[in-house]
């Protein structure tokens, strides 16, 4: 019994590695930016890991440019928060979603194979409306 309740837990941990892996990293940043996962915040800089549930922030004079798992690319402007709240890559099993809030700021958003394969599984929510994305680019800007 001992040796398969093992064996079980060593089969089913690639399952939970997966879902506690980085979703994207920091691709560049120009000026004071940070990335704020698990209750932790970072200075992010190239490399930086992002992971669902991160917040993303950008100082006045700064921007940010961040490239997802499926190559979705989002770049960010000067004092902008987004939070990344859903993300799901597993087009083997069609399972595909990313959701993220626009709290302020500007974003410039280049769709990946999310985008590609299920645009309907695309959004960003802003605090006056959600835009469902079913092109390629967009910009947005909320204002304060």
């Amino acid at each position: 019994m001992f040796k398969c309740v093992v064996l079980s837990s060593c089969l089913l941990s690639p399952v939970l590695w997966a879902a506690d892996a980085p979703i994207g990293w920091v691709k560049n940043v120009t000026g004071d930016a940070s990335v704020s996962s698990h209750g932790v915040l970072v200075r992010a800089e190239s490399g930086t890991a992002v992971w669902q549930g991160s917040v993303l922030r950008t100082g006045a004079k700064s921007s940010m440019g961040i490239t997802f798992k499926d190559e979705t690319i989002m770049s960010f402007g000067p004092n902008t928060q987004m939070s990344v709240d859903e993300y799901l890559y597993a087009p083997a099993q069609g399972q595909l979603s990313l959701v993220g809030k626009l709290a302020k700021g500007t974003m410039n958003y280049v769709s990946g194979i999310i985008a590609k394969l299920q645009p309907d599984a695309v959004a960003v929510n802003t605090p006056v409306g959600m835009i469902g994305v079913r092109g390629t680019q967009f910009v947005v800007k909320v204002e304060e």
